[in-house]
């Protein structure tokens, strides 16, 4: 006897719940139970109502991952290969199999119609199954589980930014434009949260002076963060910074116009990523990358290329656990009176106390204040 596939019912998206055909008959019909008028419009007369609203994957299995719950569709292997995502434009994912064939793909409507707290169902990085179509195309039928997923919030949903990452370069600037420690903290509570292993680089080195750099780089150099000094103009520290990238999974990210693709260029020229020079009005850089893209470096291993961002919002965080992803405040917490201390007002705190001290920065104190309330 055959055995019997499994089945996973699953939920659609929000936009998938509205019948599509709007002129049912039965919708004119008028009865005299004025209960009929109270209906939602564009919702079906019957018991199940929205709980009807599912669908049923033959052969799945759902799976959690560092970015949530996940449909995994089944896939015939013998037809289907195994490929990387490099980048994502609109519909179209450019993939590259494990032969080196790079196809345009789109992707399967069932993965775009199942229910996801993503933005998008597909991002650089990930791990997927095609169907070839012709010689240059073909559809991804399956994402794999992720794994280092660098993410954040956008439009009340998870945007992630690129998946199967080891290691992240945190860019900043020394000056334009001027460095921002708070968005650096940010960044360093999502490496920690993925378990990503984060190395600040601070660019433009050589437009300040580096004494005045030594106090910001020996709080993170204390905490165990590798900190960089460099400078893709003079070439600043080019060298170390190629030889951490050799073999390594590696996503840089950073806000607009640090020199994220200039040090990229630096490390291996051939890449020419386009750049662009800050706003002379506003201080701020230009979004010059626009899409997430995977690279392959000559030395091995991959860099993915971020857009800039200016806001960094964490994505499932909540309040509570953000001391915990601070390394000078975690060993802290567990002395505080109360074992529901949110380190901002209680007394006796033992975070407040550290920080009183000396023992803890009062500049990342403070960020981390500002990343409690606000987030």
């Amino acid at each position: 006897m055959a055995k019997k596939k499994s089945k996973v019912r699953a939920d659609l998206r929000k936009n998938r719940n509205v019948r599509k055909r709007q002129n049912d008959l039965t919708r004119d019909f008028k009865a005299e139970d004025d209960s009929v008028d109270d209906v939602e419009l564009g919702q079906s007369i019957s018991g199940k109502g929205e709980l009807s609203r599912k669908r049923t994957v033959a052969g799945g299995e759902i799976i959690e991952d560092s970015s949530g719950t996940m449909i995994l569709p089944q896939v015939d292997t013998t037809i289907c290969r195994l490929g990387r995502v490099l980048r994502v434009q609109g519909l179209v994912s450019i993939v590259v199999e494990e032969d080196g064939t790079t196809r345009r793909c789109a992707t399967r409507g069932l993965l775009k119609t199942l229910s996801t707290d993503q933005r998008h169902v597909v991002a650089a990085g990930d791990k997927v199954w095609i169907r070839p179509e012709g010689a240059a195309e073909g559809i991804i039928e399956r994402v794999e589980p992720r794994q280092g997923v660098l993410c954040r919030i956008s439009r009340k949903r998870q945007h992630v930014l690129v998946a199967n990452v080891d290691q992240v370069l945190v860019v900043v600037s020394a000056a334009e434009p001027r460095l921002k420690p708070n968005l650096l903290d940010r960044y360093l509570v999502t490496a920690e949260k993925a378990g990503i292993e984060p190395i600040i680089c601070i660019n433009k080195s050589d437009l300040v002076e580096p004494a005045t750099l030594q106090p910001l780089a020996g709080v993170y150099s204390q905490l165990g963060y590798r900190v960089l000094l460099l400078s893709a103009t003079s070439g600043w520290g080019i060298d170390s910074l190629g030889h951490l990238l050799q073999g390594r999974q590696t996503a840089v990210t950073g806000q607009s116009g640090v020199g994220k693709s200039s040090l990229l260029n630096a490390i291996e020229p051939d890449l020419d990523l386009r750049v662009q020079s800050v706003s002379e009005d506003t201080e701020k850089g230009r979004h010059t990358t626009t899409t997430s893209e995977l690279i392959p470096l000559s030395m091995g291993g991959f860099v993915v290329d971020t857009p800039g961002i200016r806001q960094f919002q964490l994505w499932d965080v909540i309040p509570e656990e953000v001391a915990g992803f601070f390394r000078d405040l975690r060993p802290y917490v567990s002395h505080c009176r109360y074992p529901d201390c949110t380190h901002t007002h209680e007394q006796p705190c033992a975070v407040k106390d550290a920080v009183a001290d000396g023992a803890i920065d009062v500049r990342r104190y403070e960020s981390y204040l500002q990343i409690h309330a606000s987030d």
